[in-house]
């Protein structure tokens, strides 16, 4: 007799959100199956590969045995790398005990949001937001609160509108600079005006994931957690996946007060314990190490970010900005909603996409995970002959959209 397992999902498992981003990259991938040649601008992974000498350490540990468990918190040789990284390019001042080594950022995530959220706390989380961001803080009972802002600021919430979210039940704050999925960034000025209004709430902790901390255009990055009056009640998340191209390696990790960082450590114990300790091994090379491959790296992203762009702005209806990091474009296409193509009628981003993947062969995100239903998700992580393909054909298929 056939089972209806579907029947037996737990009511937490139901209520989470699929990944958007990897939901797309899915359809993409079956659709190349198919035969079809699809240009997949979905997932936000670097196309460059893992520079080679963080794959040769990762070689000598695996032939000098690195090969067992390490602690929860992580292997020694990178918590002490980690501490000297956030010193030297964060100016901030942590000692090992402050660090967590996890499977890849998005565990650093759940770790600190298990360890802090009790249901009914409100977290504030900056919108656009990582999708991701949104799902944990559901998954541990958290309300999140939206403060939104749009194309016309640069994506950029203000002072101004962090006050007015903030309130007696809000237990944390989570923001992504440069941003995932707009690239935008903050500035030390506007950190700091959001320093100023956070010490109306000083039981707030601020959780600022800075993944895309090196793919950043504006030449200076500025860390919330190096500022004095909120330095320590601040949880700063990185990784390696984007600044050294290394996705697949899955290590994340964390700098936070004590109690906290021991609180995610209790956590992760019980989760997954530690990440693998010869890829451990390798990332402490690559944060000793010369960043020259990193910046090379930057520099071809910069040069695709102003080849997208003006591309964009030759596809009427499409509205951009101009990011300042990350590899991403993020452009209002509301202008096509309401548009048919045959009995087809476009009244989402996530049906626009949809209709992209299947008639242009191109793969994008829809912004409504990202709490932009306005908005559509391109990444630039891909070569100069690939964006410009894909452009061409988007083009064409938007043009080929008409009101009935």
């Amino acid at each position: 007799m056939a089972r209806d397992f579907e029947k037996l999902l737990s009511g937490f498992v139901n209520r989470i959100e699929e990944s958007s981003t990897l939901r797309m990259a899915q359809m993409a991938r079956n659709l190349k199956a198919k035969g079809y040649d699809v240009i997949n601008l979905s997932l936000g992974e670097p196309d460059f590969d893992t520079p080679q000498h963080i794959k040769d350490a990762a070689t000598a540990a695996l032939n000098a045995g690195i090969t067992k468990y390490t602690p929860v918190a992580g292997l020694l040789e990178l918590n002490q790398a980690i501490v000297e990284k956030f010193k030297r390019d964060n100016n901030i001042e942590w000692a090992t005990e402050n660090i967590v080594v996890s499977n890849g950022s998005k565990q650093s995530f759940a770790n600190v949001c298990f360890a802090l959220i009790n249901p009914g706390d409100e977290v504030v989380i900056f919108s656009p937001y990582w999708v991701s961001h949104y799902e944990i803080v559901k998954m541990t009972g958290g309300v999140p609160v939206e403060v939104k802002a749009g194309i016309d600021q640069n994506y950029k919430i203000t002072a101004q509108q962090l006050e007015k979210a903030l309130s007696p039940r809000t237990k944390m704050l989570v923001f992504s600079s440069p941003c995932n999925p707009t690239g935008s960034v903050f500035s030390k000025e506007e950190l700091e005006a959001f320093a100023e209004v956070l010490q109306k709430y000083p039981d707030v902790i601020i959780v600022s994931d800075e993944i895309y901390e090196y793919i950043n255009f504006t030449g200076n990055h500025t860390s919330i957690g190096s500022l004095p009056s909120v330095a320590d009640r601040t949880v700063t998340l990185n990784g390696f996946a984007k600044g050294f191209a290394m996705t697949g390696w899955r290590i994340g990790y964390m700098g936070a007060p004590k109690e906290i960082a021991k609180a995610c450590v209790k956590f992760q114990g019980q989760v997954t314990s530690g990440a693998s300790s010869f890829g451990q091994y390798a990332s402490s090379v690559a944060l000793r190490s010369d960043l020259k491959p990193t910046f090379d790296m930057v520099k071809a992203f910069k040069k695709r970010r102003d080849l997208l762009i003006s591309l964009v702005k030759d596809i009427k209806g499409m509205k951009c900005n101009k990011p300042e990091g990350a590899f991403y474009l993020f452009p209002d296409i509301s202008a096509f909603f309401g548009k048919s193509y045959g009995k087809t009628k476009i009244k989402t981003a996530e049906e626009l996409c949809e209709y992209l993947l299947n008639h242009a062969h191109v793969a994008l995100v829809g912004g409504e995970g990202f709490g932009a239903p306005n908005c559509l998700r391109i990444s630039y992580a891909a070569s100069d002959q690939d964006i410009r393909k894909a452009m061409n054909r988007i083009k064409e298929a938007l043009e080929e959209l008409k009101y009935t």
